[in-house]
């Protein structure tokens, strides 16, 4: 295990493996995917706990998905790997030889491994190519997104995937800075959505540039494009008694994730009618029936665990 790996804590590892060792346990030979790998924790855990399952991993970031793999390769052909983005995972687990699955975890938002890498480009507090791409493969970087995106549709993106209420006004002074250089360095632009923002404001929240950060790399991604595709397509992957547990880092991710599962979990039996039709009733619960925290020790030890909120459903017909 390399020291990455050794260091990494995963976020509620505990209850995840409570969550899906129901479904784990209903079957002779269950199936998990970890849409999420990153360093390959969640999965470690579960195929130590469960002798007779296997795990399909999957991860975007290529770095991350080789260490994952040099890490779990003494499960053999209990643990699977894929290079891919989740909203693929229908196809990844035909290409495994399955046509359903038993659970499904997501961990959402940046990895330890892309903030803790100063050349990754996702932390405003270490100066790097402003890139964020979780595929270095593949996709467009922020740096091109803050160069050469009209100023509207960069307004948006922040004011959308940031929340920042400054958006046009660190917006404006992108352009003018942009005019004269490109904008190529993460210390470079966060410097420059810091000197965007009054004093007043600056003084509390953190650091003022965390918001236009996140909403680059949403957008550099596609993180709530992806989810939102990927999310009905897990759910209709497993099979009964399965379950799919998504943890969010923010509220737009966890936004998302609520409405499906109401969605899944709410009769479409017209409303006129008195009795639930049995064509129309839910074929999912909710396992968790508000979005769940950490609990104090957790955060004590691993306070990057602070944002998570937990969601389980499952899937009670079929």
């Amino acid at each position: 295990m390399n020291d990455a790996s050794a260091q990494h804590v995963s976020v509620m590892l505990d209850r995840c493996i409570e969550l899906l060792a129901p479904t784990v346990l209903l079957n002779e030979n269950p199936v998990i995917v970890d849409c999420t790998l990153g360093l390959g924790g969640h999965t470690e855990a579960l195929l130590e706990k469960f002798p007779t399952l296997t795990v399909i991993g999957i991860d975007r970031d290529q770095i991350a998905l080789e260490r994952a793999s040099a890490r779990l390769s003494h499960f053999g052909t209990r643990f699977k790997s894929a290079h891919a983005v989740f909203d693929q995972i229908s196809e990844v687990v035909k290409e495994n030889g399955f046509d359903k699955v038993n659970g499904i975890l997501f961990d959402l938002g940046v990895s330890s491994i892309q903030l803790d890498e100063a050349d990754r480009g996702f932390s405003y507090s270490q100066d790097a190519p402003l890139d964020m791409r979780m595929d270095r493969s593949r996709g467009i970087t922020a740096a091109e997104i803050v160069n050469t995106y009209a100023p509207g549709t960069l307004v948006k993106i922040l004011r959308t995937f940031g929340e920042e209420k400054f958006a046009t006004r660190i917006v404006e002074n992108i352009v003018k800075a942009r005019a004269k250089a490109p904008l190529n360095s993460t210390q470079e632009l966060a410097t420059l959505v810091k000197e965007s923002i009054p004093a007043a404001t600056r003084r509390t929240g953190g650091n003022p540039a965390k918001r236009t950060f996140q909403a680059l790399r949403i957008e550099a991604n596609d993180e709530l494009g992806a989810i939102t595709r990927a999310l009905p397509i897990a759910l209709d992957l497993i099979t009964v008694g399965g379950r799919v547990v998504v943890m969010s880092f923010q509220s737009l991710e966890d936004r998302i994730v609520k409405e499906i599962f109401v969605d899944r979990t709410t009769s479409k039996t017209p409303r006129n009618l008195p009795v639930d039709l049995p064509e129309f009733a839910a074929k999912f619960v909710m396992v968790s029936k508000s979005g769940e925290t950490p609990k104090d020790q957790e955060l004590a030890d691993n306070p990057r665990s602070a944002s998570v909120r937990l969601r389980a459903i499952e899937k009670v017909a079929a």
